[in-house]
């Protein structure tokens, strides 16, 4: 069988459909980065991260059209500013890319383990090796720069150990114990997220125009600081470093280089990723103080994308992606 002659099913239009809408979206993050860069090496990365994406966008326009779906409108210049005032350092830029580099290595695992078609595939595993030497390069400057914060650093045991007794997963009361090398990896991605969403929740309401959306990144601010917070107070009890913010990264510039409906949509997409890697922490944890902690932070991530759908709907800023028929409202058209 020629699988390119397949047609593409419900989850493989979804997955090209939502690399669309959240590309275009932190390209235009990245064009406006790239404008105001002064660092050769960290432009010189964005240029790479700008020129992957266009190729990456064509395609997925080519799959859409041949299979007869409209192209979703996502972002484009209409949402960028250029010429505006410098918003953010150049670390801070380097910083966004690194991280923004993660979610696309997930997205694009994820879309590659959904896809049968054999021209997807190969697309899929295009765009895993290009985030895959987008991480290396960001990793490789963040660490020349001494900007890479590491995670705690472990010393080894002598022997391998059972658990050996219930008390393992205590993690309110004083027979608790210390952090599992397991449970820190979890938390220090989510430590790392929360800190760029806090940063950029900061940054954005500096610049927003709407009364509105500026009142949401504020409680977008207070949500991820209090995450910040949380999570921090965990590692602290067991004497182990905290990534440091990045708040100072950002300038008292009030000047928008980007249109509220990109300001919005970027955070609600922050928020909403972040909820997999707390699922994976929730699912991860043998401390039930830990657990605890994760099933807040979901709760609160919930609440406030809650707030960011309406905002988005009432502003008509928010695009439907493809539905499945309404086989009902069909048969009473007839």
């Amino acid at each position: 069988m020629d699988t390119e002659q397949l047609k593409l099913t419900s989850a493989e239009i979804g997955s090209l459909w939502g690399e669309y809408v959240n590309g275009t979206a932190v390209d235009i993050i990245n064009r406006y980065m790239y404008s105001i860069i002064e660092d050769d090496a960290i432009k010189a990365v964005f240029n790479d991260a700008l020129k992957t994406f266009e190729q990456q966008k064509k395609q997925i326009k080519t799959f859409l059209e041949k299979e007869g779906f409209p192209v979703p409108i996502g972002f484009n210049e209409t949402d960028l500013y250029l010429g505006k005032k410098r918003l953010f350092s150049d670390a801070f830029c380097l910083n966004y890319l690194h991280v923004m580099t993660l979610h696309g290595l997930l997205g694009h695992s994820t879309a590659l383990c959904i896809s049968v078609r054999k021209d997807l595939r190969d697309f899929y595993d295009s765009c895993d090796n290009d985030a895959k030497k987008m991480y290396h390069q960001t990793v490789e400057l963040l660490l020349e720069k001494g900007l890479f914060q590491r995670d705690p650093l472990y010393y080894p045991y002598e022997h391998p150990e059972s658990i050996s007794s219930n008390d393992f997963k205590d993690g309110f009361f004083g027979k608790g114990r210390t952090l599992a090398a397991t449970e820190i990896i979890s938390i220090s991605l989510n430590l790392k997220k929360s800190i760029l969403s806090k940063t950029l929740s900061i940054a954005f309401s500096q610049v927003a125009q709407s009364k509105e959306v500026r009142k949401f990144l504020t409680e977008s601010e207070q949500t991820a600081d209090n995450q910040i917070r949380a999570f921090a107070k965990i590692l602290q009890a067991d004497n182990l470093p905290v990534p440091k913010s990045l708040e100072t990264e950002v300038t008292t510039s009030t000047d928008s280089p980007f249109s509220d409906k990109l300001l919005l949509y970027h955070m609600g997409f922050l928020f909403q990723a972040a909820q997999t890697y707390h699922g994976a922490g929730l699912a991860g944890s043998m401390r039930t103080d830990l657990v605890a902690t994760y099933e807040a932070t979901i709760l609160q991530n919930l609440m406030l994308t809650k707030n960011w759908f309406k905002i988005m709907v009432n502003n008509k800023w928010l695009e439907q992606p493809p539905l499945a028929p309404n086989r009902t409202e069909i048969a009473k058209k007839k």
